[in-house]
Order: C-alpha cells, then sequence, then structure tokens
C-alpha cells in the first residue's frame, strides 16, 4: 500500500501542486480524519500542535522564503524531521519525503529492481544476477537514486544535490569519481552496461 500523505498546507496553489504531482508518484494524499504516514507542515509555528494532534508520525516543514540556519535548527529541535524552505524544487522534496519514510517506516522491507540488479533497502544488499555487490555508502545512495527511474537521465546538478546534499555545486569530480566505481563493481565482466554517463547532461542506471 502506497504511504499516506497529509498536506498541513495553507497555501491553495502550493496545496494543489503537491497534491497533484504527489498522487501522480503514488502517493495517497488524506485529511485530517486518516492518521497519516507523513506530515508536510507549511507553518513551522504549528508543529506542536501538529505534534499533538498526530504523535510521533514523521513531519517535513516547508519553510518561509526568509528562513534560515537558525529557523531550520529551531524546527529540528522541535520535533520535525526535515525541514525545506520555499521556493523548493519539487524533486528534492520528493527524495526528502522518501528518505524520511525509509529512516521512520516500522518493519519496512521494500526491495528495489531495476534490470538484473536488485537493492534490498532493509540489508542494503545489492546483487546482480543473484551476485552480491559490496558498495561504500555514497555509492549505494546513488545506485538507489538511479534505481528509482532506472532509464532516466538524472542531471550532475540533481544527483550532486539529492545524494550529496551539495547547495553549491562549484567544480567537483566527486559525482563521476563515485559513477565510475559504482559501474566497475556493478558490472564485472559487463563494462558500460550500467551507469551511463549522458555526455553534457548527467547519468542514467540502464539504457532504453
Amino acid at each position: 500500500m502506497s504511504a499516506a500523505l497529509l498536506l498541513a498546507e495553507p497555501a491553495l496553489d502550493t496545496r494543489a501542486f503537491l497534491e497533484r504531482h504527489l498522487r501522480n508518484d503514488g502517493f495517497q494524499v488524506v485529511d485530517e480524519k486518516t492518521r497519516p504516514d507523513l506530515v508536510l507542515l507549511g507553518n513551522s509555528g504549528a508543529l506542536e500542535e501538529c505534534r499533538a494532534r498526530h504523535g510521533d508520525v514523521p513531519v517535513i516543514v516547508l519553510g518561509e522564503p526568509e528562513s534560515d540556519t537558525v529557523d531550520r535548527v529551531r524546527a529540528l529541535d522541535r520535533g520535525c524531521d526535515d525541514f525545506l524552505a520555499r521556493p523548493f524544487d519539487y524533486e528534492e522534496l520528493l527524495a526528502r519525503i522518501r528518505a524520511v519514510l525509509r529512516r521512520t517506516t516500522p518493519g519496512a522491507h521494500e526491495v528495489l529492481h531495476a534490470g538484473p540488479i536488485t537493492a534490498d533497502l532493509a540489508t542494503r544488499c545489492v546483487s546482480v544476477d543473484g551476485a552480491s555487490v559490496a558498495l561504500a555508502g555514497k555509492e549505494y545512495e546513488l545506485l538507489l537514486k538511479l534505481m528509482s527511474d532506472p532509464t532516466r537521465v538524472f542531471t550532475k546538478e540533481q544527483l550532486l544535490r539529492e545524494v550529496w546534499g551539495f547547495r553549491s555545486l562549484g567544480r567537483t569530480r566527486t559525482l563521476d569519481s563515485h559513477a565510475s566505481r559504482l559501474r566497475r563493481k556493478l558490472g564485472a565482466g559487463m563494462e558500460g552496461s550500467f551507469v551511463l554517463n549522458v555526455w553534457g547532461v548527467g547519468y542514467r542506471l540502464l539504457g532504453d
């Protein structure tokens, strides 16, 4: 069953935007009568009320545009699970929702499949055609991101932001070096079959 999200968002245009896209991405959008799996809270000042009403349900606060590090830290100290200031990128919000749900869903045992690649989220075990593959932390996180849509081309900026949390990209070879190592480890005798570099754009996991 898909995760149930409650949109405690006072801005009607933002609420309509989020509801449409979240439904398209497979989530249930529920009302106050249903216990949600996660709350998207559009007013950090209402965090205590949200906690009183929904208990230990995970909460992501969508902060105001002028929010700074102090606002983020205060919200986290008051019990939210994540904080994202406006204006936000929907893809980043989606990644944060999935990350919080992975951390907070008890007993979740989801297994991802992409071609011959399998990733068990509960055990962090990865295999290719049944053969186990040992990955370092960021290699594993990069793989999961690419597996979320295996034939989609993710831009370098998007991967650096969502896997490494970079805000200012600058010049870095971090992504390229990790992608190269991940390709080698997955490819054992199948060089070039996985983690395809789309020149000038980014990477995708599988070919069309």
